[in-house]
Order: C-alpha cells, then structure tokens, then sequence
C-alpha cells in the first residue's frame, strides 16, 4: 500500500532492478486493498509520496492505475493490464517472502503465474515451504538462475535473496504519532511530503 513508502520497499526494489537487470520497477499503489482495511491516508497522497521517494532513481517508475480503478484492487486485474499493454513481453511480479506465503489467500491467485514470472524477494538464508500447494507449486515452476526469466513471458517462480531492513510503514506512522522523526528511515522528500500534508501526527514531530 506505501503507507508510506520507505527504504524496507526501496533497498529490495533497486536489487532486484541490478541483479536481474530489469527494463524497470513499477511501483503500483493500492487503492482498495481487498484483504485489510483502507488506508487512512488518500490513495493520491501515498501515491505523491512514492513519486517523491523514486524521483532521483532511473528504473523506478510510479503506475497509478490502480487509483483509477473502481472496486477492490486485485493484483491479478492489475497484472491483466500489463500483459495487454506489454504483450509478449517477459514480466514479473515482485513479492516479500511473506507476501508470497500468503499468496493462497489471493483473488484469482492460479492466474498470476499465467500473467507474469513470481519473483520472491527474501532474507539470505530463510527457509521456503517445505509442503502444501505452494511447495508443490515451487516443485513446478522454480527456476534456478534469473536468465531463465527471459525465456517465457511468464510462468516461472524465482527466488531471490535481498538486503531486507527492519522498517515498516506502521514504525514509520507510529514514530510520528509518537512525536518521533522517521528521518532515515524513508527519503527525504517524503518525509518533507509527510510534513507539508501533516500526515500520520507529523505536526507534533521535532525535527
């Protein structure tokens, strides 16, 4: 949801985009997160706060479309409009490990891997399932090198581990409700962006 944005998302994202030598990231902010509560937060002002964040990185691309989309935002309608828009092109869906975990609980999620390659980002080292469908999906459809990710448009699960910091939009919101500036937590600029829009507490922060 990037509520708000911060280098937890950023760090993993700029990885991948080098390690798998991606065209782009697209950072896609949710408007009606189907499995949890709306955000306080306007979609629009998160979605200015991911533009601030990414505005000095080449590779990192801000997608709106989910804001223009009435009802729930589900993944697979978002990536239904990718493949339309990239046709053959190879895509893939970026995922934490415990977004991937959770997977099974996904709108229409068999259809993900017919629209893009799952690219799982993890913590070196951390276990992945070892039964049920998703060990028997890994069983399937992973592929050991990146290159292999080139070859299809889609279907293929990789794994990749990453530098995974420990911060969470909900640190971030609870230091500033707590008067707490979340400086280096999130760039700069959004963290200017939080300010001049009083978001999360902000007014009681001493900076």
């Amino acid at each position: 949801m990037f509520d708000p944005i911060h280098y937890g998302h950023l760090r993993p994202a700029l990885e991948i985009l080098q390690t798998l030598a991606l065209d782009h990231v697209r950072f896609v902010p949710c408007a009606d997160p189907p499995h949890r509560p709306a955000p306080a937060t306007p979609a629009a002002l998160r979605a200015a706060l991911v533009a601030a964040a990414i505005a000095d990185q080449p590779g990192f691309v801000l997608d709106e479309r989910e804001l223009h989309r009435p009802g729930p935002s589900y993944t697979v309608d978002t990536l239904h409009d990718l493949r339309r828009e990239f046709s053959a092109t190879p895509l893939c869906l970026l995922l934490g490990m415990d977004a991937f975990l959770g997977l099974p609980r996904w709108h229409r999620w068999e259809q993900l891997l017919e629209l893009a390659h799952v690219v799982v980002m993890h913590r070196p080292g951390s276990a992945v399932p070892a039964e049920g469908a998703l060990a028997a999906l890994l069983a399937a459809r992973r592929v050991g090198e990146a290159a292999r990710l080139a070859e299809l448009p889609a279907g293929n699960i990789y794994l990749q581990a990453v530098t995974q910091l420990e911060i969470s939009s909900t640190a971030v919101r609870a230091a500033c409700a707590a008067g707490r500036s979340p400086r280096y937590l999130l760039p700069d600029a959004a963290w200017q962006l939080i300010q001049q829009h009083d978001l999360y507490g902000a007014q009681h922060v001493e900076v």
